[in-house]
């Protein structure tokens, strides 16, 4: 049965210790046989794989920040995007503008698809068919509001040489309900890193239609250092609102009778100008 995560507002928590942050923890140690371990694992993840495929009949809005920030906390530079996004029958993300002002950055570029690809992975952050590739490490429960939490940490089995291919994995924290098995919570980036760098991210779910855990809020407060020496500290802010269902396969058009949707990008990371 679906409980309810946070009534109200979303509520900062003092969150557990993951290798890529140092934050102190709150997980409670809970003894697990691997088998129960391992049960977690394939169910939660079984139902990642739905939740895939469900969100492609959904239409949400999405509202995304990402600045820069300077010394004392001002704000050097903004990148604005609001949009409305619908998928059609072959799974095909289509993108409505609503609001994108020009750009104020001058020390890193931001691309749309790094909006899709926030902390260098998906906000969802495990993709189901890479599930074999991952150690999930289990480190106990944790209360958070109405729900009780399975810990993992994760990471990729092999590290890929980043100087071969694209591929990226998840590295950090996931959250996942001790009775639905859901996951509702996730914390990390992407790995391996060559030139470009990912902030990490921490991207919060919220239940949809009473059967759903879609992406509700994703944030990072990070510093990317750069190869050069070059550091960069950023603020992303992510909403995902007003999910409905209703697929749409028909075009959105402009007042002027223009289309205005426009297939999602493949995800790239932050680059440097």
């Amino acid at each position: 049965m679906m409980k309810k995560l946070f009534s109200g507002v979303l509520i900062a928590v003092c969150l557990s210790v993951i290798s890529i942050s140092g934050q102190t923890s709150a997980v409670v140690k809970t003894s697990l046989s691997q088998a129960e371990i391992d049960s977690i694992v394939k169910k939660f993840t079984r139902n990642e794989a739905l939740f895939r495929q469900a969100l492609n009949v959904y239409a949400f809005n999405r509202y995304a920040t990402i600045q820069t920030v300077g010394m004392g906390g001002n704000i050097t530079g903004t990148f604005k995007r609001d949009s409305y996004l619908t998928f059609n029958e072959a799974g095909e993300r289509f993108e409505k503008i609503l609001f994108a002002p020009v750009s104020t950055m001058t020390e890193i570029v931001i691309t749309v698809a790094d909006i899709e690809n926030l902390g260098g992975i998906d906000p969802f952050a495990i993709e189901p068919s890479k599930v074999e590739q991952y150690n999930f490490v289990y480190l106990g429960k944790e209360k958070i509001d109405e729900l009780n939490l399975h810990v993992f940490e994760v990471s990729p089995k092999v590290m890929p040489d980043a100087k071969k291919g694209i591929a990226k994995f998840f590295s950090g924290r996931i959250w996942v309900d001790d009775v639905d098995f859901l996951i509702v919570k996730s914390k990390g980036k992407a790995v391996p890193e060559g030139k470009e760098r990912f902030p990490i991210t921490e991207t919060w779910r919220e239940n949809v239609d009473g059967k759903y855990w879609f992406p509700s809020f994703s944030s990072s407060d990070d510093e990317l250092v750069f190869e050069s020496g070059q550091a960069v500290k950023m603020r992303v802010r992510v909403k995902y609102k007003d999910y409905k269902l209703g697929r749409s396969d028909v075009r959105i058009l402009d007042d002027d009778g223009a289309p205005e949707e426009t297939p999602a990008p493949t995800p790239q990371p932050i680059k440097k100008p």
